[in-house]
């Protein structure tokens, strides 16, 4: 095997830059499982990571993208083998450790799941780290009574990816799915993932900031945050819950105890980066199982290349795209 091999390099000594450069398997970090990549995905916190002011890495030169499907090439853990299909998101891929953005990647064995049975590497990232943040929502709304027959369940971001991951697997399930898009000309894809209703984010907002609003939502998935989700809270029904998991609409939530001390509402944070090791395999199973949408393939805008990458890596920060955006490094 040749020790030289392609990757996206972020830089940052006299200029910062961001290329596709030749590296070394000795310049991969530490770690006991080697991997061939495969696949990865184009997510927002990559997009932050390629540009000089956006406060995700701390050193350069660096390897960013913090997902990645691939074949093991060597192990030092005998839990992974040579040839085993494989997949990492989270921890400190992409931000603190060189990514997927790689066709080679090294990591700790803690960091890696075995590619569950009905899932293909290219589907493990078709979800990618939003899709798990999706299905982590659902089931912590699951356990706080998420059920289809308690009314419609709300989808705020919808366009992105967890948004449109959260649809395509709640309708899978048999609920009925609200969709809250600033952009109306995606009402379409939408419905195509399963959405049964389409809404403008104003509609989201609601009246005047209440503190209490009628009753409009079970649950909600919220990747937006700010004076949206503080409006949300304010239309769950009685006993309902959010699952926050974003912040794309501001970081501060203007709410009050009332939906809280009146109505019983949860407000669930969703961290899917340090999701303990054993509920990510058993999360990872069930959306290649019950939760795997008949349609997991409607979620993609496009497949790239790594020559292709800073231009879809500019796209997802200036919006111009909907569902995922798909790197593709070796699909052998």
């Amino acid at each position: 095997m040749s020790s030289a091999f392609q990757a996206l390099v972020v830089e940052n000594a006299d200029t910062f830059s961001v290329a596709v450069k030749d590296v070394s398997l000795d310049q991969l970090p530490a770690g006991e499982v080697l991997i061939r990549v495969a696949y990865s995905s184009v997510n927002y916190k990559d997009g932050l990571a390629c540009i000089p002011d956006g406060k995700i890495l701390k050193s350069y030169p660096f390897i960013p993208g913090i997902d990645l499907a691939g074949h093991v090439v060597s192990s030092a853990d005998s839990r992974f083998r040579e040839g085993q299909p494989i997949l990492a998101t989270g921890y400190g891929i992409g931000v603190t450790h060189y990514g997927g953005f790689s066709e080679y990647a090294r990591l700790p064995a803690d960091w890696v799941v075995p590619l569950p049975d009905g899932l293909s590497l290219r589907e493990a990232m078709i979800y990618g780290t939003a899709g798990f943040t999706a299905a982590l929502s659902i089931e912590r709304l699951e356990e706080n009574g998420l059920s289809p027959d308690k009314g419609d369940v709300l989808v705020t971001g919808a366009t992105g990816g967890v948004g449109g991951a959260a649809i395509a697997m709640l309708s899978k399930k048999g609920y009925r799915v609200v969709a809250s898009t600033g952009k109306p000309e995606a009402a379409a894809y939408l419905r195509s993932l399963g959405a049964a209703e389409v809404i403008s984010r104003e509609d989201t907002a609601g009246s005047g900031g209440k503190p209490l609003n009628k009753q409009r939502w079970q649950a909600a998935v919220d990747s937006v945050g700010g004076s949206s989700l503080a409006a949300i809270l304010s239309q769950i029904a009685y006993g309902g819950s959010v699952a926050a998991s974003g912040l794309t609409g501001g970081t501060a939530v203007p709410a009050t105890v009332f939906p809280f001390i009146l109505r019983g509402v949860n407000l669930l944070g969703i961290d899917s980066v340090f999701c303990p090791a054993d509920r990510r395999r058993s999360l990872w199973a069930r959306m290649a199982g019950d939760l795997k949408p008949h349609n997991l393939e409607a979620l993609v805008h496009r497949e790239v290349s790594l020559q292709e990458l800073p231009q879809a890596l500019s796209d997802i920060l200036n919006a111009n795209h909907k569902g995922r955006t798909i790197l593709r490094l070796s699909a052998s």
